[in-house]
């Protein structure tokens, strides 16, 4: 048996801290790292001392370390020597990442720090590749990545699906596991089909019939890629990518938006194709769910040169689309980057291809066939929708504080129509910054902004013409104080310390204009701040119920008055919240929960396509 006094105080220390509760694994450590022994190497080694039994109890006797000393310099001392050693930052890795542990090798001598949640239901087991060697830093950094990454979301949501013992099949659900494994690359479309499973697991635990619809309806029925070769004004030859995403017809023909954007790709493309499915199903028209656009960039480009790749780009895309014509019904409309100018010059080869005259692109001039407030439509529905929302809170926008993102048309739009209600924006941003003026946008401010849009300006430009406003570089809005936030950009734009700043503002209502601006996380600290979320797919459908009334307009050939269509989508979604109320209430969502908006979105959507999918059977 050892005796006590050749035990090192350090590990004395450890063991003491153990029994207290305090988690102990090894580092090793080099010579003359804490242990003292350099220290002993440069004193010539004493005579053995001679002490009592009872000294012997008191470590910390001078003559007792002087023998341990002296123990130290007969021993031949190891290259490396491993020294037990306390962690407590394991305990802020408990409290943070409650999903991480330690687990030791057999034999208890090589700590690891593993994922329990993707070991035990993910795809994938990832393990963290410092191991005990690295820096608290460094082991902190390895475990938000990881907890941050697409693999260890949809491990918890199945961990989630199986402490649910009425979920059944949807234990583990196999198109995730497919979407993952064909494409796991594309990370906004894994996104946005895991929040709309995730909300549907009420509906598929009561009716199970559908999971395999689901199964079906999370894959395009046809994607569509495509070169778009173009010439500039300097006569170089340029390449960019076409896509058309049809994705789903089964209530009726494709309709949806094209994107001329840096950004596009297949990804993007599917995402946004299969929220339109969604978004065209809760506004009750007959109509199924398309997407497409290139990665091409309409801005710095000159109007020849838009020329002649809307020209290009129609080309091919003419093959695959038409209002009328078997075996593809397909009818495109205007989205980011392709406003009117672009749908005119895209609708003028399409007319010179086809030969013929049809109502197979929206937002085309107001002279020449489209409704009435087509362009404004998307920004208007977004402030009816909030209107809804407000009032059953009891609130009215008269007076309320709001902060804006983007300078689109949306965004401009949702301006106009928050002024037209007395509310107070202060808020619009762009691609740089954003610009903040406390005094609240009125009609002749935004004649001024929209001024500065068309001439490809920076919004800095404002304070020029009131230097009361401030403009913040590589900046957002989400820090400003507000009642309501109106994220209008772009998908993901609105992230995690985002919405911690949204929650420290005082903001109490979120509204998306755009398709899917809120990442996972942010809408989860929404949930838990009790923020009420109107979700993208129910609050900007404003533009696709004007779609079904521009359709019913050219069918008739006529045209409604701007008030008529002006109170038409105002009780169009003033359905929608309803219906999404409704549907949320249904499955067991009570109103008060923040997320009912979002659950009866997504289930009140999915219902209307997966009956009419059950019906037409395996197609």
């Amino acid at each position: 048996m050892c005796a006590f006094w050749d035990v090192p105080t350090t590990v004395i220390t450890a063991v003491r801290q153990m029994g207290a509760g305090v988690e102990e694994i090894d580092l090793e450590l080099g010579p003359g790292e804490d242990d003292g022994t350099a220290a002993a190497a440069a004193s010539p080694p004493p005579s053995p001392p001679q002490f009592t039994a009872d000294a012997r109890r008191h470590h910390h006797h001078p003559l007792i370390q002087q023998q341990q000393q002296q123990q130290g310099i007969n021993k031949q001392p190891n290259p490396r020597k491993k020294k037990k050693v306390v962690k407590k930052w394991r305990d802020e890795w408990a409290e943070t990442y409650k999903w991480a542990y330690v687990a030791a090798s057999e034999g208890g001598t090589t700590h690891r720090i593993f994922c329990s949640v993707c070991k035990e239901y993910g795809r994938k087991h990832r393990r963290n590749p410092y191991g005990n060697e690295g820096s608290r830093n460094m082991q902190m950094s390895a475990l938000e990545e990881h907890n941050n990454s697409l693999l260890h979301k949809e491990a918890l949501r199945l961990q989630m699906a199986s402490k649910d013992k009425t979920l059944g099949l949807i234990d583990r659900p196999s198109f995730i596991k497919a979407i993952l494994q064909r494409d796991p690359h594309e990370l906004e479309f894994i996104q946005a089909v895991q929040e709309v499973v995730h909300s549907l697991q009420p509906v598929l635990s009561k009716m199970p019939q559908f999971v395999h619809v689901l199964d079906r309806m999370v894959e395009p029925e046809r994607v569509i890629i495509f070169r778009v070769p173009w010439v500039d004004d300097k006569g170089e030859a340029h390449v960019n990518r076409g896509f058309r995403v049809q994705f789903n017809q089964a209530l009726g023909p494709y309709k949806g938006g094209l994107r001329f954007h840096p950004s596009v790709n297949l990804s993007v493309m599917k995402f946004l194709a299969f929220e339109q499915t969604l978004k065209n199903s809760l506004s009750s028209l007959s109509l199924g769910g398309a997407k497409g656009g290139s990665d091409f960039d309409p801005k710095g480009k000159s109007e020849n040169e838009i020329v002649r790749f809307c020209q290009s780009f129609m080309e091919e895309l003419y093959r695959h689309i038409g209002p009328n014509q078997a075996p593809i019904f397909d009818t495109p409309l205007g989205d980011i980057g392709v406003g009117p100018r672009e749908i005119g010059y895209l609708f003028g080869q399409y007319r010179r291809l086809t030969s013929q005259y049809e109502g197979m692109l929206g937002a085309k001039g107001v002279q020449w066939g489209p409704s009435n407030l087509r362009p404004e439509a998307t920004g208007y529905g977004v402030v009816f929708y909030a209107k809804e929302v407000l009032a059953d809170l009891y609130k009215d926008l008269k007076g309320l504080r709001c902060v804006v993102s983007g300078a689109g048309k949306v965004a401009t739009c949702v301006l106009e129509k928050l002024i037209t209600f007395g509310a107070i924006p202060v808020t619009i941003s762009d691609s740089r910054g954003y610009l903040l003026d406390d005094e609240g946008f009125d009609c002749g401010k935004l004649a001024l902004l929209r001024n500065i849009k068309i001439h490809n300006k920076s919004l800095r430009d404002y304070t020029k013409s009131y230097p009361r406003a401030k403009y913040f570089n590589d900046s957002k809005p989400w820090s400003v104080k507000c009642h309501v936030a109106f994220p209008c950009a772009t998908q993901n734009e609105l992230n995690h310390a985002d919405a911690m700043a949204l929650v420290n503002a005082g903001c109490q209502v979120v509204i998306e204009g755009a398709n899917m601006p809120c990442t996972s996380e942010a809408i989860e600290v929404f949930r838990q701040s009790k923020i009420v979320f109107g979700p993208g797919k129910a609050a900007n459908a404003g533009g696709v119920a004007i779609q079904g009334l521009e359709m019913l307009q050219n069918t008739h050939r006529v045209q409604w008055t701007p008030e008529d269509v002006d109170n038409k989508l105002q009780e169009t979604m003033k359905d929608i919240y309803q219906k999404s109320l409704k549907a949320a209430s249904d499955f067991g969502i009570v109103k008060s929960n923040p997320e009912a908006l979002v659950y009866g979105a997504n289930i009140a959507g999915f219902l209307q396509v997966a009956q009419a999918m059950l019906e037409q059977g395996c197609v």
